[in-house]
């Protein structure tokens, strides 16, 4: 009587794609759980007001002195916020809305008037959990924000 150990040939060709796939898979859930920490852990206040304290510090400081422009200057329009945020490497609707404080109806028609102005892309990507769109500033909308 003889055994058959053809299951042997399907364990071994499964196991190389399966040694490439699941480091891979690994890394970018850590990475991914990682993320949402830094995310969960940030304050609840937007960075909009933040840029208010910083340019009230400065006029307060700078009050004598005109001739000097302003180090730090609050962006002058919700586009401008976005565009900032997009230029600091956020590259997901949700960050943004959590950086800047907009709601989602002011977010989406800001970022529909940076894309129909050619300041950003979106791409889509696809993830381990499905399709995501990644929103990315163009060289015209770089230019736009530190001219």
């Amino acid at each position: 009587m003889e055994a058959d150990f053809s299951w042997i040939y399907l364990l071994i060709f499964l196991m190389f794609p399966l040694a490439r796939i699941l480091p891979r898979a690994l890394k970018k859930f850590k990475s991914d759980n990682f993320k949402s920490q830094e995310i969960s852990q940030k304050p609840l206040a937007s960075d909009y007001k933040r840029y208010e304290e910083q340019s009230d510090k400065q006029f307060e400081s700078n009050s004598t002195d005109y001739n000097k422009p302003p180090k730090f200057s609050k962006p002058e329009t919700k586009n401008m916020l976005v565009l900032g945020e997009l230029n600091r490497g956020v590259k997901l609707f949700e960050n943004i809305q959590k950086n800047t404080g907009l709601t989602v109806e002011e977010l989406n028609s800001i970022l529909e008037d940076l894309e129909n102005n050619g300041l950003m892309k979106s791409q889509q990507k696809s993830g381990l959990f499905g399709m995501k769109t990644e929103l990315l500033p163009t060289d015209k909308g770089f230019k736009e924000y530190y001219s």
